[in-house]
């Protein structure tokens, strides 16, 4: 971390990209996306500590499995004179259909395991059946 002359934080693309264990890469995918703005002082980037609450908001979007795109409208809203507020409803909608698209795959992987399970308790009742034939055979 280091001082400006203003007294507020700055930090370099490796203390961010340590910080938040993502690499320099993504760091610079998300400058190009328009996510993140650092300042340049030649070839170096200066991370301010806005560019700090974006990459942890954009790490955390990307947890809950929305897109680049998404989570830059979101920072658009926020930006715009809609504010806070817009961005809130945005939220609150991406929320909704994120989570609807998880519970279909939770049903889906649900139903995967249950057919699993199924075909395996076959797959065994059947290997019993035949070993037992095999054991007749060959005492018989």
């Amino acid at each position: 971390m280091d001082q400006t002359e203003t007294g507020n934080q700055t930090y370099s693309i490796g203390q961010l990209a340590e910080e938040f264990d993502v690499t320099s890469r993504a760091l610079r995918l998300y400058e190009e996306e328009g996510l993140l703005n650092p300042l340049r002082e030649g070839t170096r980037r200066i991370y301010r500590e806005r560019d700090r609450v974006r990459l942890r908001l954009i790490l955390r979007g990307k947890r809950l499995g929305w897109s680049l795109s998404e989570i830059r409208e979101s920072f658009d809203l926020y930006d715009s004179s809609h504010g806070e507020e817009a961005q809130l409803e945005l939220m609150l909608e991406k929320l909704s259909q994120r989570r609807d698209v998880l519970h279909a795959q939770k049903r889906d992987i649900d139903n995967a395991l249950a057919d699993l399970e199924r075909l395996a308790t076959n797959a065994e009742a059947a290997l019993q059946e035949i070993r037992s034939s095999q054991r007749k055979l060959s005492h018989g």
